[in-house]
């Protein structure tokens, strides 16, 4: 599986300013959605560009365009719809699926409960946004149900992940990419990552007890 930890100055920067405590849900979402973009701009350098001619103040040139219909966005709720916004900036017109899935607490497994990818997703490039990568278990799950609808092309989206989680997505998806803000040092005994940023939908969504 290739795993790329964009190691950006900005991304650096902007990843402290979410671990930050002190970061209340409006300053959270901003940020969170910028560096989502930036790991977007990482995860779509190959994409395939159409030459078209355009009319110019010079005369006809010939221009790259990337068709977005290929691609589509993934945000796994509720937390992923906070990475949305930034990644659309980039790709405004690509159709986006929506996976629903909640981690049990007790089994730290994840549980589906709504569904609603694209018609042709079969021909898609499929970017899964979700900022928490901590078990796998919920990456593992969305990248079966793409798999199995037909989607061939998964690439993965995400803040920060431990090594434990990465191991895991690696054995049951080896042909996924995973573009990653940090790589932290490990989950603790309740599945949460170290260092980590808390429950990012929580942050997010200004749930946080």
């Amino acid at each position: 599986m290739r795993i790329v930890e964009v190691k950006h100055p900005l991304v650096r920067h902007k990843l402290g300013l979410l671990r930050d405590l002190a970061s209340g849900p409006a300053v959270f979402r901003q940020v969170a959605g910028e560096i989502a973009a930036l790991l977007a701009y990482e995860a779509t350098a190959d994409l395939a560009l159409d030459e078209t001619r355009i009319a110019t103040w010079a005369g006809p040139l010939d221009v790259g365009r990337c068709d977005q219909t290929k691609i589509t966005l993934v945000p796994i709720l509720r937390a992923g719809l906070g990475f949305l916004p930034g990644v659309q900036t980039l790709l405004p017109s690509a159709p986006v699926s929506v996976i629903g899935l909640r981690r049990d607490e007790q089994t730290l497994k994840p549980q589906a409960y709504y569904q609603r990818l694209v018609h042709g997703v079969e021909h898609c490039t499929a970017l899964l946004l979700d900022p928490m990568l901590a078990t796998g278990g919920s990456a593992i799950a969305a990248i079966g149900a793409l798999k199995a609808a037909g989607c061939r092309k998964v690439k993965g989206v995400v803040l920060v992940a431990p090594p434990e989680g990465l191991r895991a997505l690696e054995a049951a998806h080896p042909d996924a990419e995973v573009f990653v803000a940090a790589i932290d040092e490990r989950l603790n005994d309740h599945g949460y990552i170290l260092s980590g940023l808390g429950d990012a939908g929580d942050r997010i969504f200004g749930t946080t007890e």
